[in-house]
């Protein structure tokens, strides 16, 4: 993958700064801190979204999931995990995410593609276990989503 590939996939993961979406967010379970976003697949770049087999449009968005344990030691580690999830509209039936993950150095990522209707909310629901954890987690979002004009 060239340099600016990489650098756009870490801008994106890192800090989302599209309109439509909510800048990255991450919620506390025990030691870990799991990191969320979701993002329209127009906000990626072609060239990106082609390295790893994303497909872009108008009504396509990623959620991105990553992990880090925090240590006893103050310092924090990216974990790998084990992950189910799904998604709902409030018109749609519920379908089962599938998730692609990503290694870039130390960080790992986790990506699964929806399609999803203009305005409407994005209900997800994803269970993962980080190795190493003793205990599976269960990670709720609600999420609006608009077609980028």
């Amino acid at each position: 993958m060239t340099a600016i590939a990489r650098l756009t996939l870490l801008l994106i993961v890192a800090t989302f700064g599209s309109n439509s979406t909510r800048a990255q967010q991450s919620e506390r379970f025990g030691p870990y801190e799991l990191h969320y976003s979701v993002v329209n697949t127009t906000f990626l770049a072609p060239e990106v979204a082609a390295t790893y087999g994303i497909v872009r449009g108008e009504q396509r968005a990623i959620l991105t999931l990553a992990v880090r344990e925090h240590l006893a030691d103050g310092g924090n580690q990216a974990r790998t995990m084990q992950l189910q999830g799904r998604t709902w509209d409030l018109i749609q039936k519920s379908e089962a995410l599938d998730f692609l993950e990503i290694r870039e150095g130390q960080s790992v990522y986790y990506v699964a593609e929806f399609k999803f209707i203009n305005e409407d909310w994005r209900f997800f629901e994803v269970d993962f276990r980080p190795d190493g954890a003793r205990e599976t987690y269960t990670f709720k979002l609600k999420h609006q989503l608009y077609i980028e004009q």
